[in-house]
């Protein structure tokens, strides 16, 4: 019997607000090349390009962005347009759908992560084709290099094959006393977001656990329009679908959840910090990019796009200036970007 065909189910609908200013609503992180000289939307394709068994990849995104996508992925890649955010959950039942009469395996990704070692990545999902050909649900875990407390984690259970395991449980993020414990004890690791599994297997799950998300997302599907390549669910059945991550929708209920763990150079590029921590640097710690320029300075990461940006006698500062913005944070606090976007409402001349 063949093996089951996997298609690549990319998940681009986020404004990605924690890379802003670079990154905003109408041109967001994954459409940027942040890492390397191609987007991370070009990245995620080009890793599932050589996939053995790997179909055409599917995008599920945002319908603001479908010119962005067609730009840099081409103009025959088929696009699934939501006409409005309902988290990852719906977004997936929507790719579910579109390929439920092949029955093809979904290998649903971010599309705004970093993977270095991709023949790391290709050769975790070769142990999950198995357990998925049987009917499990199947999450990726990343394993874990720092008592990181701004990932949700997944406690490993039972070994179902060689370098697979049953999930005992999803732990929200933690404190950094919980974050300590868990590395400690091992067993856990990081929750990346990419999953695999049968188009089948995934909507029989919603039809027990999410009858209503099921409902309104085939109600979408069925009165869809096309343009194109580019199907666009019925935004008014859209609408009535319950918002929900795909974690805490399906993969916390259902009984069949393995976890492949997996060490791959993985990223979700979440910060600046982030982002410095992947840059390459200069003698003094330095990571500069763009227009920035640095003298008797260390550690610090300065990113510009427009104006020279020249820091000097300065040490570990986030400096970023993009368009007509720029934000200055200590490094260590780069989550605090997100005060800035909240502020922007309150400017003269914002809404």
């Amino acid at each position: 019997m063949p093996a089951q065909i996997i298609t690549p189910v990319i998940l681009s609908g986020g404004s990605g607000t924690r890379l802003w200013p670079v990154s905003r609503s109408e041109h967001p992180k994954q459409f940027i090349a942040l890492t390397a000289p191609e987007t991370m939307f070009e990245l995620t394709l080009g890793r599932v390009a050589g996939l053995e068994g790997g179909a055409t990849p599917l995008v599920v995104a945002n319908a603001a962005h479908a010119e962005i996508i067609r730009k840099q992925a081409g103009p025959e890649l088929t696009l699934i347009l939501e006409p409005s955010a309902r988290n990852t959950a719906p977004a997936i039942a929507l790719a579910a759908l579109a390929l439920e009469e092949s029955d093809s395996a979904l290998l649903v990704m971010p599309s705004d992560h970093v993977i270095a070692d991709v023949p790391a990545f290709h050769a975790a999902i070769e142990r999950a084709r198995p357990l998925v050909a049987d009917g499990w649900l199947v999450t990726f875990g990343i394993e874990p290099t720092a008592p990181e407390t701004g990932f949700g984690y997944i406690a490993l259970g039972n070994e179902l094959a060689a370098g697979v395991n049953t999930v005992s449980r999803f732990v929200e993020k933690p404190d950094a006393t919980r974050a300590a414990q868990m590395l400690a004890q091992s067993g856990h690791v990081w929750n990346a977001g990419i999953f695999l599994f049968g188009a089948r297997d995934f909507l029989a799950a919603l039809a027990t656990h999410q009858p209503a998300m099921l409902a309104a997302a085939r109600a979408a599907m069925a009165a869809a329009t096309r343009q194109g390549a580019a199907i666009l669910p019925d935004a008014v059945a859209f609408a009535q679908c319950p918002s929900d991550s795909i974690d805490y929708a399906v993969m916390e209920r259902a009984d069949k959840v393995a976890c492949v763990p997996v060490s791959m150079g993985w990223s979700d590029v979440g910060s600046w910090d982030a982002l410095y921590d992947l840059a390459d640097k200069d003698e003094a710690d330095n990571a500069l990019q763009g227009a920035a320029y640095a003298i008797d300075a260390n550690g610090c990461l300065i990113r510009s796009d427009g104006p020279a940006v020249t820091v000097v006698g300065a040490e570990d500062l986030i400096v970023i200036a993009s368009g007509d913005e720029i934000v200055i944070l200590p490094r260590g606090r780069s989550q605090d970007v997100r005060k800035a976007v909240a502020a922007l409402s309150e400017r003269p001349g914002h809404s």
